[in-house]
């Protein structure tokens, strides 16, 4: 994907303004949020901690499975402005770390090799790493136990869940120089329970395949991040978000990516109201279900109670 279908349509030098804006308006601004231990999920139920920003928990088929965990307080200059709902050692041991691309806010190298420590002290081997095509250098020398690609709707099974990679419409570059990279969202399934993270993307009609294909029960989708306008080219607004939603037929709305980094225009307090008023327009605000920082939802193997638990 060439660099003039991602950023803005502006003179040259105005990708250098944007930045300095966002890091001017983040350096300077506390961080804010709680920090609580996840909640435990019995063998049968699956458990969703939302970490803040595109990272997930997921308690599922009796494994422990991150995905795109990043728990840094800086990107470069860009300050972090909630701090992750969840802190590193009062996680569990980690079985598996799905990477959906190679950018900074999705993959922290710092916090890969803290992850992968922290479950080597509780006695366990070394997670698995799943990363799309062209990605697993940047983590073949991080300490997994295994690293495995995968390109779009391609299938691998770590002890009995499966994980699929599906498309999104964004790009995959760690810099400029480096556009081979690949990206991609994940299914993860386990029997009847299925959880669709999309990874960064914006709206595409291939959202219905991949309901057609994988039938996902809970949608984790990006709500933040949409302007300049140039940028739904590659982020969801709250409102493409639900379109997602509806084309998913999914049973529930978990937004993600906002509230943490300033990343773009928009401001930080905006998204969610965008999305529960769009939900309410769409006759689908019963499905939303904001997780805060370090909430543990917990959803029952009948997919009928969904109960949220939360423990300091």
């Amino acid at each position: 994907m060439k660099l003039d279908t991602i950023l803005p349509r502006e003179r040259p030098r105005a990708p250098v303004r944007f930045a300095l804006r966002l890091i001017r308006d983040s350096v300077f601004q506390r961080t804010q949020g709680s920090q609580h231990k996840p909640v435990v999920a019995k063998p049968d139920e699956l458990g969703i901690t939302f970490i803040g920003h595109a990272s997930f928990l997921l308690q599922v088929g009796g494994l422990n499975i991150l995905i795109d965990p990043v728990f840094a307080h800086w990107l470069i200059l860009v300050h972090r402005l909630r701090r992750p709902g969840v802190r590193i050692k009062d996680l569990p041991p980690i079985d598996a770390v799905l990477l959906t691309h190679a950018h900074m806010d999705h993959l922290n190298f710092r916090s890969l090799r803290r992850i992968i420590r922290h479950t080597r002290r509780r006695g366990h081997k070394a997670p698995v790493a799943i990363v799309p095509h062209h990605v697993e250098d940047l983590v073949n020398r991080l300490g997994f136990s295994q690293v495995r690609s995968l390109a779009w709707w391609q299938s691998t099974n770590v002890s009995g869940v499966e994980i699929t990679m599906t498309p999104a419409k964004h790009w995959g570059a760690r810099v400029f120089t480096d556009s081979q990279r690949g990206f991609g969202g994940y299914v993860v399934r386990y029997y009847s329970q299925a959880v669709y993270h999309s990874g960064d993307t914006g709206y595409f009609p291939e959202f219905t395949e991949i309901q057609q294909r994988l039938f996902p029960q809970v949608a984790l989708l990006p709500i933040g991040a949409y302007r300049p306008e140039s940028f739904r080219g590659m982020h969801m607004s709250p409102e493409d978000a639900v379109k997602a939603f509806i084309d998913l037929n999914a049973q529930r709305l978990v937004p993600m990516h906002y509230g943490s980094f300033k990343l773009s225009e928009e401001p930080m307090d905006e998204p969610l109201p965008r999305l529960l008023a769009a939900a309410e327009k769409a006759g689908i605000a019963s499905s939303v279900d904001p997780i805060s920082e370090g909430e543990t939802r917990i959803i029952s193997p009948k997919w009928v109670d969904f109960e949220g638990r939360t423990q300091s």
